[in-house]
C-alpha cells in the first residue's frame, strides 16, 4: 500500500553543480539542490533547489514537465521567440515538455520543484 511522503526542510547540504558551459550565457551560478522524494519508476522527484544571479539555456525534453514555487527570489524564463515569464517568490509555474528557451535568476532563488517524466 503506497504511504504518504512529508517532505522536511534539508538537515544535510544538497548537490551542488553548475550550468553546463557550454550553455552558460550570464555569470556561472551555483546551484544546490535537495532531492526529497523520488517515486521508484523515477518518474517522479521533489525538493528544493537554490541558484546564485544568471542565466543559461536550457531544453526540455517533450516528456518532462516541472511544476515549481518559488519561497524567495526572483527567476525569469525566456522563450525561444523573444518573450518572458517572470516568477517571484510566492508565485509558481510549470515549464511544459519541449520547452526550449533560458532560466535566469535575477535574485537568489530558492524554490521547491516537482519533475514528472512520462
Amino acid at each position: 500500500m503506497p504511504h504518504i511522503v512529508r517532505l522536511d526542510a534539508p538537515a544535510t547540504p544538497g548537490v551542488i553543480d553548475h550550468p553546463r558551459p557550454d550553455r552558460l550565457e550570464s555569470g556561472n551560478p551555483r546551484r544546490e539542490t535537495w532531492t526529497l522524494y523520488e517515486s521508484a519508476d523515477r518518474q517522479m522527484s521533489a525538493g528544493i533547489w537554490a541558484c546564485e544571479v544568471g542565466r543559461w539555456r536550457i531544453v526540455f525534453p517533450p516528456g518532462k514537465d516541472e511544476y515549481f514555487f518559488v519561497l524567495e527570489g526572483w527567476v525569469r524564463l525566456h522563450d525561444r521567440d523573444g518573450g518572458y515569464t517572470d516568477v517571484r517568490a510566492g508565485q509558481g509555474a510549470v515549464i511544459p515538455g519541449g520547452f526550449e528557451g533560458a532560466f535566469e535568476v535575477l535574485e537568489a532563488v530558492r524554490k521547491h520543484f516537482v519533475v514528472v517524466e512520462r
